[in-house]
This record gives structure tokens, C-alpha cells and sequence, in this order.
């Protein structure tokens, strides 16, 4: 895997359909009165986050991504990856805090190490590449 490599971690497109549904059903309602249009932004931000919002993994560290920012997690900061008791994806960091992972699940988490370039245990104590 060549350092320009990146692996991204979106949410469910199906997000993004749900806000255009919403979008256009909110029309008649903020067409009705002048001080009804700011219910429009609940959609279009819905659908921004829906389109940025994720994890980019690269061999330089995590990018995670919101609406309105990103925050660099370089891959000497990460101590552990691992999962919580939902199946989100969590990175702990050398100062002890756990940093969830946007739009990445347990069953991601092979694929997000495999960026790193090391290998994992497999099944019976095997590395796997």
C-alpha cells in the first residue's frame, strides 16, 4: 500500500436521502410563513453531515471528519483500537482518552489496521496481511 493510499469511512448513504426527503417535506411549512425557513437548515445541515461526516485513514494517522471540521490523529498517538459494547469503533490514545471513530464498526477495523502496514493475529495466533 503506497503512502497516498487513503481508506474512508463514510455513514449510510441512505442518511443523505433521508435529508432531501425531509428537505422537500419541510418546503410547504417554510413556504407557509417568512419565519418558518430557518426549519429548512435541519435538513441541509443533516445532508452536509450525512455527505462529510466519517473517518480517512492514511499511513500518517486518522483524519476524522464532522460537519464543520476534521481533527489529525497521528498513528504514534494511538495506543489501542478496539470496539465498544455497540460496535463502534474506538482509538485509545497514550493520554488515556478514547476518541470514538466516526462511521467505522468493528467488523471495519482489520481494514483500518491493514493502512497502518502491520499485521494482525489471525485465527489460530497467525499473521494476516
Amino acid at each position: 500500500m503506497s503512502s497516498s493510499d487513503t481508506i474512508r469511512f463514510r455513514h449510510n448513504q441512505a442518511l443523505l436521502v433521508a435529508a432531501v426527503v425531509a428537505f422537500l417535506g419541510a418546503l410547504p411549512l417554510a413556504a407557509a410563513r417568512w419565519f418558518l425557513l430557518p426549519v429548512l437548515l435541519v435538513p441541509v445541515a443533516l445532508a452536509g453531515w450525512a455527505w462529510r461526516a466519517g473517518t480517512d485513514a492514511t499511513s500518517q494517522g486518522l483524519r476524522l471528519r464532522a460537519l464543520a471540521g476534521q481533527h489529525l490523529i497521528r498513528w504514534e498517538q494511538i495506543v489501542e483500537l478496539g470496539a465498544d459494547a455497540d460496535g463502534r469503533a474506538v482509538a485509545r490514545l497514550t493520554d488515556g482518552r478514547e476518541v470514538r471513530l466516526p462511521a467505522v464498526r468493528r467488523d471495519d477495523l482489520p481494514r483500518l489496521v491493514a493502512v497502518t502496514g502491520q499485521n494482525l493475529p489471525g485465527p489460530a495466533g497467525r499473521t494476516t496481511q
